[in-house]
């Protein structure tokens, strides 16, 4: 006969159930800009990071509650058959995404806020160094982190999500 000791001991030395053998969900910034980059590289790394604003639940995974209400005001105040205020993957920092590789560097990390940089490195190599680079910055929302900014520059102008955003609802 089984006993709960015995059923728990060859448990463990069976190994570690499937239920808990899965990959944990990211839970700090550095781990889930890894997992999206490292997705983005995948192939031939020209899937980009789309992925992360496609749709209103991509959005509400990655992105903070104020910037997902953000984007959508600036959707709805995008007149029907125009292109939204942001039409680049900014994951990516790019129109044609190229990821090779990419080295995750967080800047600061508070209790409840952070900033992680993601340097990228392209097949191509056609970039500005600092055009390599995208910041996000992080908000902790219900025992989570979220993007609640990402910032890059493009040809030595710097551009913000959030910016980009609010200044498409002014005109």
């Amino acid at each position: 006969m089984l006993t709960r000791r015995s059923l728990i001991a060859a448990s463990l030395l069976a190994g570690i159930s499937p239920a808990l053998a899965q990959t944990p969900a990211p839970t700090d910034p550095a781990a889930i800009l890894t997992a999206i980059y490292t997705r983005a590289a995948k192939g031939k790394g020209d899937g980009g990071g789309a992925f992360v604003i496609e749709n209103k639940a991509a959005k509400s995974r990655y992105l903070s509650k104020a910037l997902v209400a953000l984007w959508a005001k600036a959707d709805a105040h995008t007149p029907k058959g125009d292109v939204g205020p942001v039409d680049f993957d900014p994951v990516t920092n790019s129109q044609e995404p190229d990821v090779k590789s990419f080295k995750v560097d967080a800047e600061r990390m508070e209790a409840d806020k952070a900033v992680v940089a993601v340097t990228i490195t392209g097949h191509r190599n056609d970039r500005k160094p600092a055009d390599q680079i995208v910041r996000y910055d992080f908000v902790r929302e219900a025992n989570s982190w979220k993007i609640d900014d990402i910032r890059g520059s493009s040809d030595g102008e710097a551009w913000s999500i959030r910016k980009m955003l609010t200044d498409s609802l002014k005109s």
